[in-house]
Parts: C-alpha cells; sequence; structure tokens
C-alpha cells in the first residue's frame, strides 16, 4: 500500500510540474487588422502598384530573404521593395500570389516587453506565373512573416520560398550546352545489336545489354510503374510465343545524347518492329520509339518503349 501510495504521489507531482511548466506568451488571431493590411499590400504587389504598395510599408521597412546563406544580407528597404512590384508584374504573365488551399494566416501578440508594440502575421501562400522572357513556369508555395508596427504598418518582410526557379529564369537568358549528341557511339552498337538479335529471336543475346537491376517502362501501361529485367523477360517470351517477327528496320537513325547535368547517358531509337500474328497470320508493323538510359560501363539500366498498344489487337 504504501508503494502505491508513493507511486500515485509522484504521478501527480509529474503532472503538476508538466502544468506549471506551460506558459502562454500571447495571443494568436484569425482575424485582426494587421492581416488586412498584409493581403492588400500583397494585391497591390500583384498589380504592379508600386506606390499603393508603399503606402502600407514603414519608413524603416526592410524586406529579407529567409533562406540566404549570405550573413552579410542587407535586405530591400521600402523604396527597392514597392519598386520591384512593378518589375514583378513586367516580368511575368498570369501573376498571382494567393493562400494555399487549407491555409489562413495568423497574427500573433506576443507579450515579450519588446515585442508589445507590434504584430507578427505569418501567411502560407502559393506564387504562381510565367515568365514572359523565357517561359518558365512558377508555380510554388511561398512562407512569410511580417511584421506589423503600431501604425498597422508593414516594418519587415522575411520570404521563404525555393531560390531554384529564380536560378533557372536567369540561366534561361542565354544559351547553354548541356552536353554532346552523337550519331556513332558505343551506346548506339549496342541497341542496334539488341535490336537485331531479336530479329534473330536470340532472347539470351538481347537481354545480356541490360544491367542486371535495369527497369523498364511502355507507354501502354495502365499504371505507368516500371518492371523488373525478370518481369520484362517473362513478357519477351509470351510475345514470341505470340509473335514472329519477320524483320526488324531502323527508322531514321539513333542518337546517343550524354548530358553533362546529371551526367545522363540516353539513347533514342526509332524502329518498325514487323509481326506475324501465329494465330491468324496477320501481318503486324509496330513503330515504336525507345530510349534507353546507360551506365558508365556501357549496360542499359532504364529502358522506356513507345508505341500504340491497339495495333496489337
Amino acid at each position: 500500500m504504501k508503494t502505491i501510495k508513493t507511486t500515485m504521489v509522484l504521478v501527480m507531482m509529474l503532472i503538476a510540474g508538466i502544468t506549471y511548466s506551460q506558459k502562454k506568451n500571447g495571443t494568436i488571431y484569425i482575424d485582426h487588422p494587421a492581416i488586412t493590411t498584409v493581403e492588400a499590400m500583397t494585391q497591390a504587389f500583384v498589380r504592379g502598384d508600386t506606390q499603393k504598395v508603399a503606402g502600407y510599408l514603414a519608413d524603416d521597412f526592410m524586406a529579407y530573404n529567409g533562406v540566404s546563406i549570405n550573413p552579410n544580407e542587407k535586405g530591400q528597404n521600402k523604396e527597392t521593395f514597392s519598386n520591384a512590384a512593378k518589375g514583378w508584374n513586367d516580368a511575368l504573365d498570369y501573376f498571382s500570389i494567393s493562400r494555399t488551399p487549407g491555409a489562413y494566416p495568423d497574427a500573433l501578440e506576443y507579450k515579450d516587453d519588446n515585442q508589445k508594440d507590434v504584430i507578427w502575421v505569418q501567411t502560407w501562400e502559393d506564387l504562381k506565373g510565367v515568365h514572359k522572357k523565357t517561359g518558365v513556369k512558377i508555380n510554388q508555395p511561398m512562407h512569410r512573416l511580417f511584421v506589423v508596427n503600431k501604425d498597422n504598418k508593414i516594418q519587415t518582410i522575411i520570404t521563404y520560398n525555393n531560390a531554384n526557379i529564380g536560378s533557372e529564369i536567369r540561366q534561361s537568358y542565354s544559351d547553354r550546352k548541356n552536353g554532346i549528341i552523337y550519331n556513332h557511339h558505343e551506346n548506339i552498337n549496342s541497341v542496334r545489336k539488341l535490336m537485331y538479335a531479336l530479329e534473330n529471336k536470340d532472347l539470351d543475346k538481347a537481354h545480356s545489354f541490360y544491367d542486371e537491376n535495369a527497369r523498364f517502362m511502355n507507354s501502354s501501361s495502365s499504371t505507368y510503374e516500371s518492371i523488373s529485367l525478370t518481369e520484362q523477360k517473362e513478357i519477351d517470351k509470351r510475345i514470341f510465343d505470340t509473335y514472329d517477327i519477320t524483320s526488324v528496320d531502323m527508322v531514321g537513325y539513333p542518337d546517343y545524347l550524354h548530358y553533362e547535368m546529371g551526367d545522363a547517358r540516353v539513347v533514342q531509337s526509332w524502329w518498325n518492329i514487323n509481326l506475324t500474328r501465329k494465330s491468324d497470320k496477320k501481318a503486324i508493323v509496330l513503330p515504336i520509339h525507345y530510349l534507353m538510359d546507360f551506365n558508365e560501363e556501357g549496360k542499359i539500366i532504364s529502358e522506356t518503349a513507345y508505341y500504340d498498344s491497339k495495333l496489337l489487337d
């Protein structure tokens, strides 16, 4: 009994400790004049109305990039930020900033002495548009923190978003090579040997050009999920049981693309596969386009086939 009482006392003390460790530090509002100011300024920014934007900002206003790694980040002052509204509006078609579906702003009123004259507003928004010069599509979430002073003027903005889209826009202003295209290459040779091995019903040789972990996809799949080499071998066997391949004819010529970005190695090729269905001797011509990714060792690590499966019905 003594042990039970001791345990109960300890539990009660623990609960009391948890209760007393909680401390309120302010109030969160779902509706507040500061939220109205923030959203009104945002829509003026989208319209490119620099004067309206400036009217919502405090004289000592500063805007900062929340994801910048520059320790000497100086931010944008009132004039620079206001003028940026016209720049964004001029640069983008279909420009919009709107609440992320299901999200809404919060206004936070802190009790701290150094926060008593300001309200913090936090927003979750979607930034959208199409860059007029480069055609880059912008569709990204954005989180912002606003400090609104006692005069209901925005004093500070801290923005958190992905900088990669801005980088893509800047890079798209000039031509840039991204690798080399070959019309003759050992990987092209491998694709030709693979296809003609199929023509000659040599499945073992055809499959030898694939890495053991290769993945396969095709445009007729309803799930768009890749399959393994083992599964592809079973499909190839069923095809050979159903059809005779009379010839495999190359259309045009294959390209081997060695990309600088990602160091990707891709052979794209076009073929007409001439088949005869064994059940009724029907002749079928199947146009097919392959994208085959290679590894450094010259083995195919993924294959995507594009064709009209209805031709086989």
